[in-house]
């Protein structure tokens, strides 16, 4: 196994011409995109499969210089290897390499000048059908003393498509006529330019709720049209919430997004008993993450709403997520009840409340998904984990949704996920009469698409959209 950690050269005085050396190495997709990375050469014959398949080779190929690097690398590694300086070099491409492509890139000495320690090396690389894609000519510096090196470990690398649950949303709620939905107080670029974003990709008619001055204000200092929308002139911010709630309570709207306002702002008239959207139903918020390194969308309740909620407002947290994810397409999420252990203990409450949430789920009182706890969160989102404990469920390393103990670890989970992660974010407040869509300043545009999208899937498939 030595040979496996050290890499050792060969110096000039131990080469001959003749002397030859190679590697095999198979493309993945994600070689390409790393390529593409390092170099940012993003030329779509690379990247893009739709391009790709009408240019002249019908397909994705790999980077030319992809193949090079494997000559670069036999030259650094084994022949001459450590010590090797690289002077020159020519290559000719006489064939694309493809995903799942088998390339040996060989180089053989062709000269060997000992008096200035120079070597010309011819260099080939081959695929699996023995076709020559790559021909070339290397010139190196040999080295003359000999180095013997611990191998290095390369690091770990996870390349995550980003957005790439929230297309997939996104393009399942252009299906859907755009449900109209009130811009609670859109005085800022950003709730301005999310909500004309949303719009322009087919998601929402917005209906401006808000000082018309102020909303006309902040559309000419970002350059933004409001050609043909509806804007319900108010006074201020109050107004424009309780104006946007009255709207949703007559059925003009289908939806509420926060603009520029605080976010008890626009709850509280929502909370209101008599004139709010309240129904059956506690209220309760939903991050929905598209995590990196999480192969599905992951959901996170309550983080915003609900601050110490009791059993049976949590039985309530636990079906608005699950109805949310039926109406995402998710026939029986798999939902995760938290707690720091996952075993039941008289001393942590939050694993009373799962062991009691789970009894519910299977006496009907909630519907619709896989309830499971208490799960830590590890058991959670890892098989692994899961398995380490020999925890056996169909929601443990799979979880669709993870129910927090409270809104303070909740809300702790999501931002961690977000900011150390590299998660985006979308969400909803749920359980009243229409989706309310809360948004950070801080969210991209891609977030806020992905919240109109949820909020659209939401409306239609659980009820009739104005």
């Amino acid at each position: 196994m030595e040979p496996l950690h050290f890499i050792e050269n060969r110096t000039l005085d131990e080469i001959a011409v003749g002397d030859t050396a190679s590697l095999t190495r198979t493309l993945r997709a994600q070689d390409i995109s790393l390529f593409a990375l390092v170099s940012g050469d993003v030329n779509p014959a690379h990247l893009d499969k739709d391009y790709a398949a009408t240019d002249r080779f019908h397909g994705v190929i790999a980077h030319g210089l992809w193949g090079g690097s494997l000559i670069s690398a036999v030259l650094g590694t084994e022949l001459p290897g450590p010590g090797t300086i690289y002077l020159g070099q020519s290559l000719r491409f006489l064939h694309p390499v493809r995903v799942g492509d088998a390339i040996t890139a060989r180089v053989t000495v062709r000269e060997k000048n000992a008096a200035n320690a120079r070597l010309v090396l011819d260099c080939v690389c081959l695929n699996t059908r023995g076709d020559t894609v790559i021909t070339g000519e290397a010139e190196v510096l040999a080295p003359t003393e000999k180095v013997r090196r611990p191998r290095a470990l390369l690091p770990e690398v996870h390349l995550h498509e980003r957005g790439v649950h929230w297309n997939r949303l996104i393009a399942a709620a252009r299906a859907f006529a755009p449900a109209a939905t009130a811009i609670v107080h859109p005085c800022d670029a950003a709730s301005l330019g999310g909500a004309l974003a949303a719009r322009e990709a087919g998601l929402i008619v917005p209906v401006l709720v808000g000082p018309r001055v102020k909303v006309e204000a902040a559309a000419r200092d970002a350059g933004l049209a409001l050609d043909g929308i509806e804007i319900v002139d108010v006074p201020h911010s109050h107004a424009a919430a309780e104006r946007a709630v009255a709207l949703a309570r007559a059925g003009t709207v289908a939806a509420l997004m926060k603009g520029a306002l605080h976010t008890d702002e626009i709850l509280t008239p929502a909370f209101a008993r008599d004139t709010g959207l309240r129904t059956e139903r506690r209220m309760s918020h939903v991050y929905a993450l598209d995590v990196p390194d999480y192969p599905k969308p992951l959901f996170i309740t309550d983080a915003a709403v609900n601050v110490a909620p009791r059993l049976e407002e949590k039985r309530d947290i636990v079906q608005n997520a699950i109805d949310l994810c039926r109406a995402l397409g998710l026939v029986e999420p798999k939902v995760a009840i938290l707690s720091a252990v996952e075993t039941v203990s008289t001393k942590l409450g939050s694993t009373l409340d799962a062991a009691a949430l789970c009894k519910m789920a299977e006496r009907g009182q909630i519907t619709g998904g896989w309830v499971d706890g208490p799960l830590a969160f590890d058991n959670a989102v890892s098989r692994q984990a899961a398995a380490a404990k020999a925890i056996a469920s169909p929601v443990a390393g799979e979880a669709d949704i993870l129910v927090a103990p409270d809104l303070v670890s909740g809300n702790m989970l999501a931002k961690q996920l977000i900011h150390l992660a590299g998660a985006e974010a979308a969400g909803l407040v749920l359980g009243a009469r229409v989706p309310i869509i809360l948004t950070s300043r801080s969210d991209s545009r891609e977030a806020r698409l992905a919240s109109c999208a949820l909020a659209q899937l939401f409306a239609h498939r659980t009820g009739t959209p104005p």
